[in-house]
């Protein structure tokens, strides 16, 4: 039977923000940890959280409706979801990624997104989320560290089917740094050289220090465009980089990194990566709009776009791994 016409779905769309700023007030007051396995009243989590028991029922009730809470009787407990990715003592715990993506400067871009629409760009000035040292990406160090580790630790996977590897690593855009990490705590004989704004980089370089490959990560401060990315390199990591660029600029920019590059060495790019129809996978599909808000020129890329930017550099062979359970993809080429 043909679904019936409804405006739910459109009034959905257009109270969105309700449901971020919901888990964005869920995650500041840690409800999910002091709901935990063992399930909580309203007045137990105002006590513990020191809000208003009037305050955390609403919130708590609505958290319900979108699935992320329980509820059985007065009391509240987690869905699996909340369980696994939104509860400070799960290893897979997630919920500092809020932080960044509803940060006064991204959420700024999609207040401005109808002039974006027009101009075919970022309205948050000329360079947008792009200008040099741009504070926003050490917040997006700190708060993305934790789906970050989880990544990276599915990319070191992905890469060690191949067995050891020796040398260096340079990691352009590091950020983090935890994808170069994942790789040094895999391989003992793998040394990580680290790109970024040097801000950026304490975030690095603390990350590195915690996980006991200090002694084997290295500063490479400055622009990915114009510092010396040195020469003989086993991999180069470009982790969630070309999506900010035009094609151009990627090509430019992959140059510099197939010369980098030990003969045989691979360079690596993690994306979401859309199909040819553009429109699925809808997570990959809906981040070319982030580009379109933040960045002048960046999208998300098709593999058949990406094959062409590589092999436009100098590479020969590029092929494409999915990174399941995660929605990105890797873009593997082979000087």
């Amino acid at each position: 039977m043909e679904e019936m016409p409804s405006p739910a779905r459109v009034f959905d769309a257009f109270t969105a923000y309700q449901r971020s700023a919901a888990m964005r007030a869920a995650i500041d007051l840690d409800l999910f940890t002091a709901i935990g396995a063992a399930g909580a009243t309203a007045a137990e989590l105002a006590a513990r959280s020191g809000a208003a028991e009037r305050g955390v029922r609403s919130l708590c009730d609505r958290l319900v409706a979108d699935g992320f809470l329980t509820k059985s009787a007065d009391r509240y407990g987690l869905a699996l979801d909340a369980q696994l990715f939104l509860d400070r003592t799960s290893p897979a715990y997630v919920g500092s990624a809020i932080t960044f993506l509803t940060a006064p400067t991204i959420r700024g871009a999609f207040d401005r997104l109808t002039e974006a629409v027009r101009r075919g760009g970022t309205a948050i000035g000329a360079e947008g989320t792009l200008a040099p040292e741009h504070p926003v990406w050490v917040e997006f160090a700190r708060a993305m560290a934790p789906m970050a580790g989880l990544t990276g630790e599915v990319v070191a996977t992905a890469l060690g089917a191949g067995g050891p590897m020796r040398g260096t690593a340079l990691d352009v855009a590091a950020g983090h740094g935890l994808f170069g990490i994942a790789l040094a705590r895999r391989n003992p004989e793998l040394r990580v050289v680290a790109q970024d704004w040097p801000n950026v980089l304490q975030v690095a370089q603390e990350n590195a220090e915690k996980a006991g490959v200090a002694d084997r990560f290295a500063q490479l401060p400055g622009s990915a465009f114009e510092v010396d990315f040195g020469t003989g390199h086993a991999i180069v990591l470009l982790t969630n980089f070309l999506h900010h660029f035009d094609p151009p600029t990627n090509e430019s920019l992959l140059r510099r990194v197939h010369a980098a590059l030990a003969p045989g060495g691979r360079a690596v790019a993690v994306e979401f990566v859309p199909n040819e129809d553009r429109v699925t996978p809808p997570e990959a599909a809906g981040f070319s709009l982030t580009m379109l808000a933040t960045t002048p020129a960046g999208d998300a890329y098709t593999f058949a776009e990406y094959e062409r930017m590589f092999r436009a550099a100098g590479f020969a062979e590029v092929a494409q791994q999915d990174l399941a359970p995660l929605p990105q993809r890797a873009v593997i080429a082979v000087r």
